[in-house]
């Protein structure tokens, strides 16, 4: 496909670019396209996370009102939450707010991440029909975690989809505690009556007594409510050599995720179809949203040792012909091999 391009133009930025530039509010951004149908936005000021995404016009996130929001820790989490195809949780706490059971540190829902700005230089780079933007986000404390992210988002021209890579290394002399999960945000028309998640799962877990009462319709979305209870979903999923996959389908399109469940064993689903913030999440990650506290006082955090470097990532892709990830969703749970998540029996 690239050599037809380019007999037709001198310049690739006509069919495929990341293009960068700076809102009225201060906050940089970067706009994708690769001829594909597939928009969406990049939030450099917010971790390099992605807001809006549009699949011929049609949006496929749900965004919150007066988005994308300045970083600002003096606001919530809640209150900075932009919505948008990607909300990156962590690096050291996924979960409710919550005081440390040993030092008194105090934490905000889901951790610092998605409020810390990527360093210049961003780069983009240009290898054969696919394009990268790559950037550098530290998450620092002094006397505590020294923690470097390196993000690089990849499109390929013609192909509606875009794959992030991560890689996670602590640069200080103690261990870190690692929390991450890929918080990816859905909304209407993608999301509507009659939406289903398809998962490779083992087993499914209800989080509470609300989910609970769900549990035997976690699949199926329902039309906009109001008041509709949140409910929250734990996937034990099956993978074949580390790779497993999920998908959000209605009749005329939707969304797969593919990820490397030997570095996110968890897929956490949010179910929130209440009227007006009609924003339904499908989340891998190394943990599940319990919190640090919880996660180690049950004696399965994740700790990153000095010097060492850890890889995440997804490919998230639209599809339009439902056969062909059905069929390897199908596959996936029927011969697959359980993902190394741990402590799910106590949801049962």
């Amino acid at each position: 496909m690239i050599e037809d391009f380019q007999r037709h133009s001198v310049d690739i930025r006509q069919f495929m670019d990341f293009r960068p530039s700076t809102l009225p509010n201060g906050m940089r951004v970067v706009d994708a396209y690769n001829g594909s149908g597939l928009t969406f936005t990049v939030l450099l000021d917010r971790g390099m996370d992605i807001w809006t995404a549009h699949y011929n016009g049609l949006p496929l996130t749900w965004i919150s009102q007066g988005s994308p929001h300045p970083p600002d820790f003096g606001q919530s989490w809640l209150r900075q939450f932009n919505g948008g195809l990607l909300t990156t949780c962590g690096l050291t706490h996924v979960g409710p707010p919550e005081v440390d059971a040993e030092t008194g540190e105090q934490r905000d829902i889901h951790g610092r991440y998605s409020r810390l700005r990527a360093s210049e230089p961003i780069s983009v780079t240009h290898e054969g029909d696919r394009m990268h933007l790559s950037g550098v986000v530290t998450q620092s404390r002094l006397f505590g975690e020294q923690l470097r992210l390196e993000r690089t988002l990849t499109i390929q021209l013609g192909v509606p989809a875009l794959t992030v890579s991560d890689k996670i290394t602590n640069l200080g002399d103690t261990p870190a505690p690692l929390m991450f999960l890929y918080h990816c945000n859905l909304g209407f028309p993608l999301v509507r009556a009659g939406t289903k998640l398809h998962t490779p799962h083992h087993k499914v877990y209800a989080r509470d007594e609300s989910a609970r009462s769900g549990l035997d319709t976690w699949d199926t979305y329902e039309a906009a409510t109001p008041g509709y209870a949140e409910q929250v979903f734990f996937h034990h999923v099956n993978h074949q050599d580390g790779s497993t996959m999920a998908a959000l389908l209605n009749d005329d399109f939707g969304l797969s995720y593919t990820w490397d469940a030997r570095q996110m064993p968890y897929l956490t689903q949010w179910k929130n179809t209440r009227q007006g913030i009609y924003v339904c999440g499908v989340e891998p990650g190394n943990c599940i949203p319990e919190g640090r506290n919880a996660a180690r006082e049950r004696g399965h955090l994740d700790m990153l040792e000095p010097g060492d470097s850890r890889q995440f990532g997804c490919t998230i892709a639209v599809e339009t012909d439902h056969t062909v990830v059905l069929e390897r969703i199908e596959s996936l749970r029927n011969h697959g091999q359980p993902s190394p998540a741990l402590n799910l029996e106590r949801f049962a």
